[in-house]
């Protein structure tokens, strides 16, 4: 028998039974439902509408159920719909009657409303642990490695000299962010809709605010329509969640390159990787590819979760039933991302002698030799135009920057329309400043400011990091 079928006199239509049951997606709130009806019950008691006997043996029914819940006990009846009647009709097989008055004063509009609350705020909780540790294996990796350098990019195209650790430390500060929106999305979603009813308010004098703070949530919402139909707080987990995953999948994109021996630059260990089942000489970096692809799936979630949203009249609608199994499976893709990306970066193999080869190619000091210039009083875009010069040369020959001969150095000074230029061809040692400007510790060292790649900002940085994250 159905628990809302009272006006009904047929039955209902077993595809419809099937199309709209969803326990085996909603189970996953059966902790949280059962944390959410104590809590409704201490209410009712308080409001008068359970004796205290009846509300002895309603919470005492529920912890036990909830203790079979962990255990896996619980067996899930699909003809029963969902977590929420599912529940009931187990309460009800223990301990009868006084079961049914569980839901006095409630909807299951502002029942799920309130399970999904709780699950999102416990599930902010362990992302945000699990952020937390694959920030200390970047910064782990940098204080193991980070004096490495290697050529950092614009365009994929070598740019300029930078420190490993620099490098590493952008996705700290990426994961921050991360940290930060999760947070701010826990702030937003910790008030409880318990009390608001199918849209109108529930039809007895509840305590709200008594029962919101049982359940560890910071006030109630304020409308009842507006608390049972909102689903913006999955919204902007989801999108937490995706622009995570973004941010892991710019990591992976980076060590599935890296670790090609064309590149060479690190190793992945051996157990984080798989083979082929054709070719034997293969070493696969399959985690960090299968992050970048599941990193899909979680903008696919957002997108789906924003679609059901958005056509929908106040207050509750069904479509809302689908608010779950995109969130409860973006949530499980970033925790195990992170977690296979922080095990990942702990076992890696730098390469410091491949990452500085590479820094050297491509003339990466050529800005830190114009801005060497540009200290001797040469205007910016004559600057420019002289290492251009000296890059030509350079390439010409197949030397690198800090190896153009002294000669070099004053034919591009002279085709410079420049007075400091032209004064620096009576200078002796222009050509040695040229040189040790475009050396790569040169280059590192010029970065001196705030943010920058020189080793000393670069290790306050570190510090820092590991000041906040703590070992």
């Amino acid at each position: 028998m159905q628990r809302w079928g009272g006006r009904f006199s047929g039955k209902t239509d077993p595809r419809v039974v099937d199309f709209t049951r969803s326990v085996e997606v909603d189970a996953a709130l059966a902790a949280d439902d059962i944390e959410g009806s104590i809590a409704h019950v201490h209410g009712l008691g308080r409001a008068g509408v359970l004796d205290p006997s009846e509300v002895e043996a309603l919470v005492v029914a529920l912890q036990a159920l909830a203790g079979e819940v962990e255990a896996g006990r619980i067996a899930w009846d699909p003809a029963l719909e969902d977590v929420h009647l599912n529940l009931e009709a187990a309460l009800e097989a223990r301990i009868g009657p006084v079961a049914r008055k569980l839901h006095t004063g409630r909807s299951r509009n502002d029942q799920v409303a309130t399970d999904l609350r709780l699950w999102t705020r416990r599930a902010i909780d362990r992302v945000e642990a699990a952020i937390v540790a694959m920030e200390r294996a970047l910064v782990g990796l940098a204080e193991r490695d980070g004096e490495a350098i290697l050529p950092g990019t614009t365009h994929i195209q070598p740019a300029q000299p930078i420190l490993l650790a620099h490098h590493l430390l952008a996705y700290v500060e990426m994961l921050e962010r991360d940290r930060g929106r999760f947070a701010d999305a826990r702030r937003r979603l910790n008030v409880s809709p318990l009390g608001s009813g199918a849209l109108a308010g529930a039809g007895y004098p509840l305590d709200r605010d008594a029962t919101a703070a049982e359940l560890g949530f910071d006030g109630v919402t304020a409308n009842s329509m507006d608390a049972v139909s909102d689903r913006d707080f999955v919204v902007e987990v989801l999108a937490a969640v995706a622009l995570a995953m973004v941010h892991l999948s710019r990591l992976a994109e980076e060590i599935t390159w890296w670790s090609n021996p064309a590149f060479g630059f690190v190793r992945v260990a051996d157990a984080f990787s798989t083979g082929s089942s054709m070719m034997p000489n293969k070493r696969n970096p399959d985690p960090a590819e299968l992050v970048r692809g599941r990193a899909a799936r979680t903008i696919g979630a957002l997108t789906t979760m924003l679609g059901v949203l958005k056509g929908l009249p106040l207050a509750y609608q069904r479509d809302l039933q689908e608010d779950k199994a995109p969130l409860f499976d973006a949530v499980a893709v970033l925790e195990g991302s992170l977690g296979v990306m922080s095990g990942l970066l702990e076992t890696l193999v730098i390469d410091r002698a491949r990452m500085r080869a590479a820094a050297s190619d491509g003339h990466t000091t050529a800005t830190a030799v114009a801005d060497a210039l540009v200290r001797r009083g040469v205007a910016f875009r004559s600057a420019h135009h002289v290492v251009g010069s000296l890059v030509a040369s350079a390439e010409a020959r197949g030397v690198a920057l800090d190896s153009v001969s002294d000669e070099e150095v004053a034919a591009a000074l002279g085709g410079a329309d420049d007075a400091a230029a032209a004064a620096l061809l009576g200078d002796p040692g222009a050509g040695a400043l040229v040189r040790a400007a475009a050396s790569v510790q040169g280059a590192l060292a010029a970065s001196n400011v705030v943010g920058g790649t020189a080793p000393a900002r670069v290790r306050a940085a570190l510090e820092a990091a590991r000041r906040r994250l703590g070992p």
